[in-house]
């Protein structure tokens, strides 16, 4: 498949990277020539100078033989034109990145008709919901919803505490049996992903993802060695978009909010349209600030800024106050390795969000795609085609690659745990980690 990614920002880049190690032809738009120089030294894609919304910029990267074509500037206004054109010019589909909630609404449903836009992506409100899903699982750092719900995959680093620590997974099986409500699908462990069999010991500090039954969330939070709490107060550093959307939302809950802005005309207006919460228009990095706003008894922060160095100050100074839980969003992941280091609880990007929905959108027979900041594993959901091969057969007969682990299915509305004896049928739903590169073999699989 050819695609094309116009903006080479942190998001156009991280999905450039995600397709093209699956094997796609990828063609990237950027006017910033250091941006595109570095770029064609560290990826596999075709590098093209010029502006999304000029017709020979786009004809140079192949746009009349695109199958696809991903507007990711911070431009809402450039993405719609690139939408438009692309699709004149022979692009067959196109996801336009909106973060205007003018944009996006009904009475800009015409406009999107017309800019011929077949999906719309929006990082910001996707990044809110990361948030909501971190504080009803407190300790977790990322948390994805697979199958209506029925499936949650919990990744969570390993305490020294956790019950699972020096246990083989074989041993931990046996405890379960006869049926699991959970599974280890990877483990990270220093710079290496695997992929586990029962024979994998695990160790503090190994970084786990598991899947996980619905009713078994409070089972897997004691099992990890993760503290329960319920959050009252939360203080957001930074007044964006993200911010706004989840303090509406976290005040629906009943959750005090505290918001922290620089700028004094976003403050005001944050003011004015956010009754439930306070606004305090400062600096987040300015020490007297948070001090005299009480960080320390806040149950999370959570640092939204663009700027990386600003979140993870802030977040420092709010742990050493004696803060509860920290999440700092970061645009630099060079720094990942730090936080985790320095004692910052969670890290979140805009990237994954975003690459989940373009992925999900590429594989057209995927209901769900899952990547991490964390490693080089994906979460898939899909549906087994009926008489396709998985169709009447066990899991240890499908042949699937060492990297690739069928974690759960759902059928009927009943999430079960994966074993080598379990006979799929068609129509279940799929719950599977795998690596970039086994992707295709999972699909086939089952499709």
């Amino acid at each position: 498949m050819h695609v094309i990614v116009v903006g080479a920002g942190e998001v156009g880049t991280y999905v450039a990277d995600r397709l093209s190690r699956e094997g796609h032809d990828v063609a990237i738009i950027d006017l910033n020539r250091e941006r595109l120089r570095k770029l064609d030294e560290d990826l596999d894609v075709l590098v093209v100078e010029g502006s999304g919304t000029h017709p020979e910029t786009l004809r140079r990267a192949g746009v009349e033989e695109a199958s696809l074509v991903v507007a990711v500037t911070k431009d809402d206004a450039v993405n719609l034109v690139c939408s438009q054109l692309s699709k004149l010019l022979g692009a067959k589909r196109t996801i336009v990145r909106i973060e205007a909630s003018e944009l996006r609404g009904k009475q800009a449903a015409k406009l999107r008709q017309a800019a011929a836009v077949d999906l719309v992506i929006d990082p910001d409100s996707e990044a809110a919901e990361d948030v909501l899903e971190l504080i009803d699982h407190p300790g977790a750092d990322e948390v994805e919803k697979m199958a209506g719900g029925e499936v949650l995959v919990i990744g969570a680093r390993l305490s020294a505490a956790s019950p699972l620590v020096g246990r083989s997974l074989s041993d931990v099986g046996k405890e379960f049996e006869p049926e699991w409500e959970f599974v280890v699908g990877s483990i990270g462990r220093g710079d290496e992903t695997i992929i586990p069999r029962r024979n994998h010991h695990l160790e503090a500090g190994d970084h786990i993802r598991l899947a996980v039954k619905k009713r078994a969330r409070s089972l897997v939070t004691e099992l990890l060695g993760l503290e329960r709490s319920t959050l009252h107060r939360v203080m957001l550093l930074g007044g964006g978009r993200t911010a706004e959307i989840l303090a509406q939302r976290l005040a629906a809950r009943g959750i005090y909010v505290v918001i922290v802005e620089r700028s004094p005309q976003r403050a005001r207006a944050l003011a004015e349209c956010l009754d439930e919460a306070l606004i305090i228009e400062g600096d987040i990095t300015d020490a007297d600030l948070l001090e005299e706003a009480d960080v320390g008894r806040f149950d999370m922060i959570v640092a939204l800024t663009g700027e990386d160095d600003a979140n993870i100050l802030a977040c420092l100074y709010a742990k050493s106050s004696g803060a509860g839980e920290t999440v700092a969003v970061v645009h630099r992941l060079a720094l990942l390795k730090l936080l985790g280091d320095v004692g910052i609880d969670v890290a979140l990007s805009p990237r994954t969000a975003t690459a989940n929905g373009v992925l999900r959108f590429v594989r057209g027979d995927v209901a769900a795609v899952a990547t991490f900041l964390h490693g080089d594993t994906e979460v898939l959901e899909l549906e087994v085609a009926v008489d396709s091969p998985a169709d009447g057969a066990l899991v240890k007969h499908l042949g699937l690659p060492k990297d690739v682990l069928i974690g759960a299915f759902v059928r009927d509305g009943k999430a079960q745990i994966a074993r080598g004896r379990s006979r799929l049928r068609g129509r279940d739903r799929i719950v599977a980690f795998a690596v970039p590169a086994a992707v295709e073999e999972v699909r086939r699989a089952f499709g």
